[in-house]
């Protein structure tokens, strides 16, 4: 079987995107405060010299945050907002109570791809860079941030400002998608019956909180502006969006076409491909799901009885 792909020319980015080496610059500028935290935790928390976190749970302990805001000249508040993006960025990596560099870390002042992978990963982890409001519903909220890749794509496509009712509009099209999508009963004849539908304890929940909490998580990772009842990618965000979309296209015209398939499908849908073919495809599917469900979904079959599969899952989490 050929699995060669047909020659597609290189896609260019949109008109007015900045070279990949002033995205990068900009990169780095956005998490200068997030790098210099990981480089002081290089030095200070390396192998025998004090515990980073006190639960294990990668959380900065209180001794580390005082200790980090003494020596760095920051507040308290400031260190532990570094720390978090840090990690989220890839930018330093905790292992029980110590920490150490992530490999972007090395790469940072070298290399613009690691960088903007760096970056990257903190636009994906948007809404754990910014939790959400207490109180929220979790169920409404884990809608919300289903389908803001719609609502960024619209605001990628839209290629200027657009106004936050009219996002709002196309968000509560989409979550009532997937409300709709979630309720659809199975056709096909009923053997036993089955357990009666759980009322939706999101249907009445107001859904302009939320986007109000989605922009402003994202404007706080630089991925886009907020004013005048306005939004706007920054092109930082305009070019991860653009990549994003690529990548779903890419792979929408390729033979496989896993990019709607649950995790373990999509894995055995790319176990004939040539490796680069696969990793289009691993792209695709992650570019098409919010991350953490993505990543999620791999390590439950990277953790699963059949060997192959598992192979198959590393690589995938591997360009994550």
């Amino acid at each position: 079987m050929n699995q060669r792909r047909p020659r597609r020319p290189a896609p260019r980015p949109p008109e007015g995107t900045p070279a990949r080496s002033e995205l990068a610059r900009m990169a780095r500028s956005g998490l200068a405060g997030a790098a210099r935290v990981a480089r002081w935790a290089d030095s200070a928390l390396g192998p025998g010299r004090g515990s980073a976190t006190a639960d294990g749970k990668a959380t900065l302990s209180d001794a580390t945050a005082d200790q980090a805001a003494r020596e760095l000249g920051l507040t308290t508040a400031q260190v532990r907002a570094d720390w978090d993006t840090a990690r989220l960025a890839g930018l330093v990596e905790v292992h029980g109570d110590s920490a150490r560099p992530g490999w972007r870390l090395r790469a940072w002042n070298r290399d613009d791809s690691a960088v903007l992978r760096g970056w990257v990963a903190l636009f994906d982890a948007w809404s754990l860079a910014h939790p959400e409001p207490a109180g929220e519903e979790p169920a409404a909220v884990a809608e919300v941030v289903s389908a803001m890749p719609q609502v960024l794509s619209f605001l990628q496509l839209s290629a200027g400002p657009v106004p936050v009712d009219q996002l709002l509009d196309l968000l509560e099209q989409r979550v009532t998608e997937l409300r709709t999508e979630r309720c659809e009963v199975p056709y096909g004849p009923r053997l036993e019956p089955g357990p009666q539908p759980v009322p939706d304890v999101t249907a009445d929940t107001p859904l302009a909180p939320l986007l109000d909490w989605a922009l402003h998580a994202l404007a706080s990772v630089g991925a886009l502006t907020c004013g005048d009842g306005q939004a706007t990618l920054t092109p930082l965000g305009n070019w991860a969006v653009w990549v994003k979309l690529e990548q779903i296209c890419v792979a929408a015209q390729s033979p496989a076409g896993n990019i709607e398939q649950p995790a373990e499908d999509m894995l055995r849908g790319c176990a004939q491909l040539r490796p680069n073919a696969a990793r289009a495809e691993y792209r695709a599917w992650l570019a098409a799901r919010p991350v953490g469900s993505a990543v999620a979904e791999l390590l439950a079959a990277a953790r699963g009885e059949d060997a192959l599969l598992r192979g198959l899952a590393f690589d995938a989490l591997r360009v994550v």
